[in-house]
């Protein structure tokens, strides 16, 4: 809807993604997603005066408490539009000069009496603007379509790239079939060969002139609109004391229960956006004044394009809550069956996978990040003398923190061979073995022409999967090595830590052998000279106590003794050094962060490494030219596009890196990243995306490009 006469008048479907420089829109969404979110935007011109302005946010009001205040607000500056925003114009924005007022009126499909010039760009969202039509609007790095109603010209720079390209023609193709109902021609246009083009030269000449004079550089390309910054603040907003107070309450990295249902807040990330709080019980003064009669934008000095969402208790966006460390929303479930339950020691029910479900269904895949059911066949080395040497079976699952091991799991889908190749990390490894780790993880990756994914591991912080193809035998020993005839230091006494239910989730974690290493929840294994002590904290269950027993097994033959909590003999006080005080209380079960996935394109395109979000995204916006980052929380994935250059490729990583380190919601580093080739990619990847099709590549690793040239020698 736009505003005409302060008053809102549909826009036509036709005319959907046409926006004109002096009126200001209002645009609804409701997503198909489970969550049924709902989304307003109020979008502004920057030719529309301040009464539209101000119209404009009092329909989104009133429209906002139509729908109970669930939906959640951003406010729009032409130019500037967030990557939501974006995203609902998969083919593009078109800025049109004018607006209702001035005469101009909206489009009508069939009419063909049109000369403008349309200056594209991006490659992700694409923005075409009306210039004046003459060749001083050209540049050498840009893609122009000169609009003649029955003839659309594209002109592609000579440095424009393949992606650009491709997105130019489907706005022109997105003109011809939704303004002039499919009745209009493309042409495309090498601005590098013009001579190879006489016919489509004398008509842009015709239009244009001759030409005289160089055309202008290319302009750089505007940063990304999502730059990640660290510098996060939250403000309260209140009206407590009659007058409305804006005070800081925090910084980065910020937690959910500072969010009170009585009060308003501002969250800030340092100027580049500004998200608005509204508390269910906050006073109604608070709620329209949050951000309006605070001022807050002029007293920052912020610039007046600064993005704006505003949203209501439980109608929290997916960015909103990515500030937070973690975020649980009211009676959410967890995982396959699991719930938070809130008593003495939270327990919930461990579900074993079936690896068909698995398959049937991607995004549980996804979230549980298992890609089957560890049936596969497991091959370890470790890193000896800078070279990769093969382990021996029988000590399958146990590593020293003093090594750096290779991991390589195959298994089978849709009768092809899959890999997954882990990189296990030992905290006290040399750096030339970890380097060394990396550099044989490349080796064994090209012996398989690139097709295994690539999973960091860092020591303790083993995933899901990685426990299970070990069936209950992985022991993660604190420091030596497992190099065959090297003598270990003796420690005396070891204290491992044997968290799991099954063999499908179990590891044993090696501690330092004192009182205060005991958690009243979990079963530990002392193991001295002389004796062999299993542990039982109040709060594991049997299922634990079982795999204590195993686990205690593997690591020595001696008879157990069994020690109940509060039962304890001197001998195992001693053991450790003398009683003293360790975790009793009563745990919750750890939630997992409730938080949507992310994309990130990563690109060197204009000459500099940028990481650029992608809203809404789906398998199509998963660029072979690039390195896409898809962070689930739980999990970095890059994605290495079969065309991206090799510094693309290398920077990726470091860029990985760099996203973890300075989130705003201090992420834990450990984070493990994974990285998938095109083509390879496994269900805990396609799962976060909707109606993934495992066979969009498998033609030619080079579709795209050879759908490009297919575009152009058609339209020549």
């Amino acid at each position: 809807m736009f505003l005409q006469k302060m008053k809102m008048v549909p826009v036509p479907e036709q005319a959907y993604g046409n926006f004109f420089e002096g009126d200001c829109y209002i645009i609804l969404n409701v997503s198909n997603s489970a969550t049924q979110s709902t989304d307003i935007h109020y979008w502004i011109g920057n030719a529309s005066s301040q009464d539209e302005q101000g119209a404009a946010a009092v329909y989104v009001t009133q429209l906002d408490g139509c729908l109970g205040g669930s939906p959640v607000q951003y406010r729009e500056v032409q130019g500037c539009e967030s990557a939501k925003f974006k995203s609902y114009f998969k083919n593009g924005l078109i800025y049109k000069k004018g607006g209702v007022g001035s005469g101009f009126t909206h489009v009508e499909a069939n009419v063909y009496n049109i000369q403008r010039l349309l200056h594209v760009k991006g490659t992700k969202h694409v923005t075409a603007r009306e210039v004046e039509v003459s060749w001083s609007s050209f540049n050498l790095g840009d893609i122009f379509l000169l609009d003649l109603g029955k003839v659309i010209i594209q002109w592609n720079g000579p440095q424009s790239n393949r992606q650009e390209k491709l997105k130019a023609v489907l706005l022109a193709q997105d003109i011809r079939d939704r303004e002039r109902g499919g009745r209009a021609q493309i042409a495309v246009i090498e601005g590098g060969q013009e001579e190879a083009f006489p016919e489509l030269m004398k008509i842009m000449i015709s239009v244009l002139g001759q030409r005289t004079g160089h055309l202008k550089e290319p302009i750089s390309d505007d940063k990304p609109d999502q730059n990640q910054i660290s510098d996060v603040k939250l403000y309260h907003v209140s009206d407590a004391s009659g007058q409305l107070l804006v005070q800081e309450v925090a910084t980065s990295p910020l937690t959910q229960d500072l969010l009170s249902s009585t009060d308003c807040y501002i969250l800030d990330q340092g100027g580049s956006s500004v998200m608005v709080w509204k508390g269910k019980a906050a006073s109604d003064e608070e709620r329209h004044s949050a951000l309006s009669r605070a001022g807050f934008i002029k007293a920052k000095n912020y610039p007046s394009n600064t993005k704006v969402e505003v949203m209501s208790e439980g109608g929290e966006s997916a960015m909103f809550k990515h500030f937070f460390k973690s975020w649980k929303e009211k009676g959410q479930a967890q995982g396959l069956g699991k719930t938070h339950s809130v008593g003495k020691i939270a327990k919930v029910d461990q579900v074993k996978f079936d690896v068909m479900e698995l398959h049937a269904q991607p995004k549980l895949a996804a979230q549980e990040r298992m890609v089957d059911d560890a049936s596969g066949h497991v091959q370890v080395w470790r890193i000896e003398n800078l070279e990769l040497k093969e382990v021996n079976p029988s000590t399958y699952g146990h590593f020293y923190g003093g090594d750096c091991y290779l991991v390589l799991y195959t298994y089978n889908r849709a009768n092809k061979p899959q890999y997954i190749l882990y990189m296990w990390q030992g905290r006290h490894a040399t750096q030339d073995e970890v380097t060394a780790c990396a550099y044989q993880a490349v080796n064994l990756d090209n012996k398989y022409n690139g097709a295994p994914t690539q999973v960091r591991v860092v020591m303790g912080k083993e995933p899901r999967h990685f426990l299970a193809i070990f069936k209950g035998r992985l022991i993660i020993f604190e420091g030596g090595t497992g190099r065959p005839g090297v003598v270990n230091p003796d420690p005396g006494a070891r204290l491992f830590q044997v968290r799991g239910t099954h063999e499908m989730n179990t590891k044993a974690t090696e501690l330092p052998a004192r009182a205060a290493s005991l958690n009243t929840n979990d079963v530990f294994l002392l193991k001295t000279h002389q004796n062999v002590f299993l542990w039982y904290g109040k709060g594991c269950s049997g299922d634990e106590r079982e795999m204590g027993k195993a686990v205690a097994d593997l690591l020595s033959e001696l008879d157990k003794q069994i020690v109940m909590e509060g039962q304890e003999p001197a001998a195992f006080w001693v053991a450790l050094g003398g009683k003293a005080p360790y975790a009793s209380d009563k745990r919750l079960e750890k939630e997992v962060a409730l938080h949507e996935p992310r994309l990130f394109e990563c690109s060197n395109q204009t000459g500099r490494f940028l990481m650029t979000e992608v809203a809404d995204f789906t398998q199509d916006d998963l660029d072979e030219d690039d390195v896409m980052l898809l962070d689930t929380w739980e999990e970095i994935f890059l994605w290495i596009g079969n065309s991206a250059n090799q510094y693309e490729t290398q920077e990726s990583y470091s860029g990985a890196v760099d996203y973890l380190k300075t989130h705003p919601a201090g992420r834990d580093p450990g984070t493990p990243i994974t990285t998938v080739k095109q083509g390879y990619e496994p269900p805990t990847f396609t799962g976060w995306f909707n109606a993934w099709d495992a066979h969009k590549w498998s033609v030619s690793p080079a579709g795209g490009s050879n759908a490009i040239r297919s575009l152009l020698l058609f339209s020549h």
